[in-house]
C-alpha cells in the first residue's frame, strides 16, 4: 500500500512538471509576456555585466564577446536544419546591417560604462520616436498629427536629459541617442528583408557574422587577458545573449508583437534597481521627468504605429 501510495505521488509529481514545462512553450498572451519579460530583465543583467567588465577590459573586447555567444547559439540551427539557410539573394544588406549593429551595440558598451543605467536605458527608449520620421522618409508610410505630438514630446524629454545649457551639451547622452538611431534603421531594414522573404535564422546568422569580424578585427589592438573572475562574467554574458535571443523567439512565437512591446518599459525601474544596487546610482529629477516624456511619447508613437499598420 505505501509503494503504491509513493508511486503515484511520484506519477503526479512528474505530470506536474510536465505540464509546468509544457505551459511556457504554449502559444498565448501569459506566455508571451513571461518571455517578454526576461527578455528586458536579462536585457539589464547583461547591461549590469557589461559595467562590471568595463571597469578593466576595452569596450571593443566587450562587445565582441557578446557578438561571439550570439553567433554561437545561432550556429547549430542553421547546421541542422534541411534548407539551405547559408544562400541569401540581400547579402549587401546583411553587410550594412552588420555593421550598423557592431557600431550601435559598441557604442551601448561606451554608453552603459560612462553614464547611470537608467538613463542609458531611457534614452534608448527613443528608438520608437526615430522609426516614426525613418518609416515616413524610407518605407514611405503615412505621417499623422499624433505621430507628430508623440515625437516632439519624445524628444522634449531627450532634450532635457541630455540638459543643454549655455551651449554644452551632456555628451554621454548622445551616445545612447545616436545607437537608437542605429537601431530604428537597423528595424527597417530588418522589415524590408522580411518583405524580401529573408528567413530569420539567415538574418540573425550573418548579424552574428559581421558584427563578429568587425569587432574581432580591432581586438587584437586593445587586448587586455580577462582574469578569472572577468572570465567568468564573459561566460555570464554570453549566457544572457543567448537567454535573449531565446526567449526573443519564444516571445514572438506565444502572442503578437503589439502585447510584447509595451512591457519593454519593465526595464526602466528594473534599470533603476540594478543601478542603486549594484553601482549607488540614485537617478536625478531631470533624467525622471525625461523619462517619462520619452516613455510617452515611445508609447504614443507605438500605438499610431498599431493604427497606421492595422490599415494597410
Amino acid at each position: 500500500m505505501e509503494e503504491q501510495t509513493a508511486l503515484l505521488f511520484s506519477n503526479t509529481s512528474s505530470q506536474d512538471s510536465f505540464h509546468m514545462r509544457s505551459w511556457f512553450l504554449r502559444r498565448g498572451t501569459k506566455q508571451g509576456i513571461f518571455w517578454a519579460t526576461l527578455i528586458y530583465l536579462t536585457g539589464t543583467l547583461n547591461d549590469v555585466v557589461m559595467k562590471l567588465l568595463g571597469s578593466r577590459l576595452p569596450w571593443i573586447e566587450i562587445a565582441f564577446f557578446r557578438f561571439l555567444f550570439s553567433l554561437a547559439v545561432i550556429l547549430p540551427p542553421m547546421l541542422c536544419t534541411r534548407h539551405n539557410l547559408f544562400r541569401s539573394k540581400i547579402h549587401s544588406q546583411h553587410i550594412l546591417r552588420g555593421v550598423l549593429g557592431a557600431v550601435a551595440l559598441g557604442l551601448c558598451c561606451i554608453s552603459v560604462n560612462v553614464m547611470p543605467l537608467a538613463e542609458n536605458t531611457t534614452i534608448l527608449f527613443s528608438e520608437a520616436l526615430f522609426m516614426l520620421p525613418l518609416s515616413a522618409m524610407l518605407l514611405g508610410e503615412k505621417i499623422r498629427s499624433h505621430s507628430i505630438v508623440a515625437t516632439i514630446v519624445g524628444f522634449v524629454g531627450l532634450l532635457i536629459i541630455c540638459r543643454p545649457q549655455a551651449g554644452n551639451i551632456n555628451t554621454m547622452a548622445v551616445i545612447p541617442a545616436f545607437a537608437a538611431l542605429l537601431f530604428a534603421i537597423m528595424n527597417i531594414m530588418i522589415k524590408r528583408m522580411i518583405d524580401a522573404k529573408e528567413h530569420t535564422l539567415t538574418m540573425l546568422f550573418y548579424f552574428g557574422v559581421y558584427t563578429t569580424v568587425l569587432s574581432g578585427v580591432f581586438v587584437p589592438c586593445c587586448w587586455v587577458m580577462p582574469n578569472m573572475q572577468e572570465l567568468w562574467l564573459i561566460i555570464l554574458l554570453g549566457i544572457g545573449a543567448n537567454v535573449i535571443q531565446l526567449s526573443i523567439f519564444l516571445a514572438y512565437r506565444a502572442t503578437t508583437a503589439s502585447v510584447i512591446s509595451p512591457i519593454r518599459y519593465v526595464e526602466l525601474p528594473f534599470a533603476v534597481l540594478c543601478g542603486l544596487v549594484f553601482f549607488g546610482q540614485i537617478p536625478e529629477t531631470t533624467s525622471i521627468v525625461g523619462a517619462l516624456l520619452i516613455i510617452a511619447g515611445s508609447v504614443m508613437a507605438s500605438h499610431v504605429t498599431k493604427e497606421v499598420n492595422s490599415e494597410a
